[in-house]
């Protein structure tokens, strides 16, 4: 595997587009409602535009990302994926790769990463500083597309590739969305490897196939998966059975693809309804464009695709039914009160070593921007006896 340091700088031309493209939205009528009741506030999506098209500063936003280490690695089958790789600042930090989901994307983790790397600035113990990895999916922003349908189901292998060849042969694993997905097979996968991992969500596809015992409140998990894909889960349906029917409009629309992925940041947050109590408008613009940018979101749908096919299906029954109740992986989960779901710890212990569960108080689906320090501060007391295991082994 080869690893070439990677500056992110998206050609003028791309830039020139884009205005001239928000210049000329054309905006469809509001149904009789101008707030979000049909799914998107077109008045709301008018002022962000406007925002996008005047003021916001993609040059600036583009040098904060590559204040980071910025990399791109060449895997062994050829596909090049991209990551940054942000050392630790304090005695033997803990290696830990985080893995985002969908629609975000690697700013997910921008606010967290100094607080993991560098303890000391904010407060904490330098003992618990982490050497970060946090990759970009395959099909995300500047990793490649992948070459094959199901590959959702082997970016665990990838990022144990990535991990090894950086060195790290013990470490820790973090992710939500997609990412907790990948999280738990790389734990799988990996045991020998992967010491300990730390999740915000029990993985979804579990919710396929139900138990024959399901106690009260599992019950009540399982009733309100259905009433959330019957009522609010038909972007996953769309985009998991026809994705480019809604992609080459959204990948043709600046002002399309922004409400797209905006309204999913506003519905799976806990900003009671007014997005911008979580996230600023450069925020989600940036997170915006590394989709506009790199023309991706196309293959962004293809884990979505991946799941939904009836291979899928089969494979992710015949691996949920050899994992059951077999893992040593020792698994924390910080549950946000806002976000998508809220499984219960007995549903989380048929399929994990569950260790830590911790009810938060207060923010959703997109903790790492929307609550950081309450995420790290968890992360830090989770894996802290896990390090004297990874340096032990290490040396």
């Amino acid at each position: 595997m080869s690893v070439e340091p990677f500056v992110i700088k998206v050609d003028q031309s791309v830039l020139d587009d884009l205005h001239m493209r928000l210049d000329r939205t054309r905006w469809t009528c509001d149904l009789g409602d101008a707030g979000w009741s049909y799914g998107a506030s077109i008045p709301y999506m008018q002022q962000l535009v406007a925002y996008w098209r005047d003021r916001f500063d993609w040059r600036g936003q583009e040098s904060a990302l590559n204040r980071f280490a910025n990399f791109r690695a060449t895997l062994n089958d050829g596909l090049k994926i991209h990551f940054i790789h942000e050392r630790g600042r304090g005695p033997e930090p803990l290696p830990i790769v985080l893995t985002h989901g969908f629609p975000d994307s690697i700013v997910r983790f921008t606010k967290i990463i100094p607080m993991l790397t560098d303890p000391v600035s904010y407060g904490a113990d330098p003992s618990d500083s982490f050497h970060v990895v946090a990759p970009s999916l395959p099909g995300y922003a500047f990793s490649d597309r992948p070459r094959s349908d199901g590959s959702v189901f082997r970016v665990g292998d990838r990022w144990h590739e990535l991990m090894s060849q950086l060195g790290y042969d013990r470490y820790v694993a973090h992710g939500g969305d997609w990412g907790s997905t990948i999280t738990e097979l790389l734990a799988r996968d990996h045991g020998d490897h992967v010491v300990a991992i730390h999740l915000t969500d029990v993985p979804f596809f579990h919710s396929f196939t139900k138990p024959d015992d399901p106690s009260r409140a599992e019950r009540k998990y399982l009733d309100s998966i259905e009433e959330y894909q019957q009522g609010e889960g038909a972007y996953a349906f769309v985009q998991g059975s026809q994705p480019q029917v809604v992609a080459i409009g959204l990948n043709d629309s600046p002002a399309g693809l922004a409400t797209w992925i905006v309204e999913k940041f506003r519905r799976w947050s806990d900003c009671e309804g007014d997005v911008e109590r979580r996230f600023t408008k450069d925020e989600l613009l940036t997170n915006v464009m590394l989709y506009w940018a790199t023309e991706t979101i196309s293959s962004s749908f293809l884990p979505y695709y991946d799941v939904a096919q009836a291979g899928a299906l089969t494979w992710i029954a015949q691996k949920v039914k050899e994992w059951k109740g077999t893992t040593s992986v020792p698994a924390a989960f910080a549950m946000f009160p806002k976000d998508l779901t809220s499984p219960p710890r007995e549903w989380a212990e048929r399929f994990f070593n569950v260790q830590r569960w911790t009810e938060m108080t207060s923010g959703g689906h997109f903790a790492a921007l929307e609550e950081p320090e309450a995420l790290v501060r968890d992360i830090r007391e989770f894996f802290r006896p896990f390090r004297s295991k990874v340096q032990s082994d290490s040396k």
